[in-house]
């Protein structure tokens, strides 16, 4: 009542100013809950068609591994085969194997005589060799599959440790 007498501080709304501000506030409390609810709707969208997208490059990966499951099952039928013919049988399988990783994105890299880089290879062991360059990978025991920036698995690899 002081504020009304001396004509300072704030002085509350009355009548149409009143309602038409607490239209206003309903109205924006309206679209914050809109908003809200689109947003949650938003989040379980994106969260259902993410898992569906899961779920279809998992079976386009499984798809691509069918024709090496077959192979293999023709060559264990073929087993009383030469031993000639089952290791040709095997390689060619383990060739569309290894084309199957490539057309993922995952292709295989023979490392053999390239420096040793611990971001792509993994060192399980040193030999001392006079003739190769200390750093140089001389045995790879498990090949690199991936790129330069994806690495499926790094190569298990023995490094030359120059001259002992």
């Amino acid at each position: 009542m002081a504020d009304q007498e001396t004509g300072t501080g704030t002085a509350q709304p009355d009548g149409p100013d009143l309602e038409e501000a607490r239209e206003k506030a309903a109205e924006m409390e309206d679209r914050w809950r809109r908003t809200a609810a689109e947003l949650d709707n938003f989040r379980k969208r994106v969260a259902r068609e993410a898992g569906q997208e899961r779920e279809a490059e998992r079976a386009r990966v499984a798809a691509s591994w069918l024709p090496i499951v077959d192979n293999l099952e023709l060559a264990l039928e073929h087993a009383d085969a030469g031993d000639d013919a089952i290791v040709k049988g095997v390689q060619a399988v383990r060739d569309q194997a290894l084309a199957v990783l490539a057309g993922l994105g995952y292709p295989r890299f023979d490392d053999r005589d390239k420096s040793f880089d611990p971001g792509l290879h993994e060192a399980v062991g040193t030999t001392p060799d006079p003739e190769v360059p200390a750093g140089t990978i001389v045995h790879v025991i498990r090949p690199r599959y991936g790129d330069g920036t994806r690495v499926l698995r790094p190569a298990a690899v023995i490094v030359s440790a120059g001259e002992s």
